[in-house]
């Protein structure tokens, strides 16, 4: 059975709703009966999302808000407007992301637009939904989408990265305040997608590459793990599975224990001893 969160005439909103593992979310809220709020960029984008949404799931009570996260006071707008039209949120989901290239050296803009969406969105979100959440003293969910590259780090867009680790701490230190909360309901997640086919990562392509999941079985495994509990929703896809992505996470933790260079996984001196570390030996 899903969360009790997740159920009939309950509320979701979803930030980055109108495409990807937001839209697959909202799809499956949506399934449950429950009312939907998508918010995202782009009244066109968004309107098909809701025709899409209101076609899978008949009868939905489906909402929809033009809302760039980056801006606290649209945010705010955001929770005030759904309170005013379904009565409160059960389910926040802070998924909006964007992930123009960056390197260390830049392009600034992009580092400041990536970590205002991503970090700042999320921070934005919690802060304007969850006091309204717990007052509503029912059972809640406020689940944060990060990213494996958030927690390994790899080379290549360090802005990303550097937002996504941002998400984990914050996300982490929601979930130790609201259990700590007096007569709190509300539980935070870490969603951790593997390699997902959606138009972030699309890169041009129009084919789904067979290591992908889709954002639906993103969202199926979401369900199923928070049904059992956990904070952290590693997922796998069809290349990764859990057993490697663990080993992965471990090794990263060793560079700082082990007193290895930074990113050591990636560094020609470490690489017979990181394949090793994989196989286990």
């Amino acid at each position: 059975m899903p969360h009790p969160a997740m159920s009939a005439h309950h509320v979701a909103v979803i930030t980055g709703g109108a495409s990807g593992i937001g839209l697959a979310a909202a799809m499956r809220f949506a399934g449950f009966g429950m009312k939907v709020c998508i918010a995202d960029i782009g009244a066109e984008r968004l309107a098909e999302a809701a025709t899409k949404l209101s076609s899978a799931a008949r009868g939905a009570d489906v909402m929809t808000a033009e809302v760039d996260v980056s801006s606290f006071e649209q945010v705010v707008g955001l929770e005030a407007a759904v309170r005013k039209r379904f009565g409160g949120t059960d389910i926040l989901m802070n998924n909006a992301g964007i992930g123009p290239d960056s390197n260390s050296f830049g392009p600034l803009e992009n580092w400041r637009r990536i970590l205002n969406v991503n970090l700042w969105g999320i921070i934005h979100g919690s802060q304007a939904f969850a006091p309204h959440m717990i007052e509503r003293g029912r059972p809640g969910l406020i689940i944060n989408t990060g990213s494996k590259q958030g927690i390994t780090t790899p080379p290549g867009n360090p802005a990303y990265n550097v937002s996504k680790a941002g998400v984990k701490a914050l996300t982490e230190a929601l979930q130790h305040e609201l259990r700590n909360t007096d007569g709190c309901k509300i539980s935070a997640h870490l969603l951790i997608p593997g390699h997902v086919f959606t138009g972030l990562t699309a890169r041009g392509r129009s084919e789904k590459p067979a290591g992908a999941w889709t954002p639906e079985q993103t969202i199926d495994f979401m369900i199923e793990r928070i049904d059992t509990g956990d904070f952290y929703i590693l997922c796998p896809d069809n290349d990764v599975p859990r057993q490697l992505d663990e080993r992965r996470i471990l090794w990263a933790a060793g560079d700082i224990v082990e007193n290895r260079p930074a990113l050591s996984r990636w560094h020609k001196d470490h690489a017979e001893a990181f394949a090793r570390f994989v196989k286990g030996e």
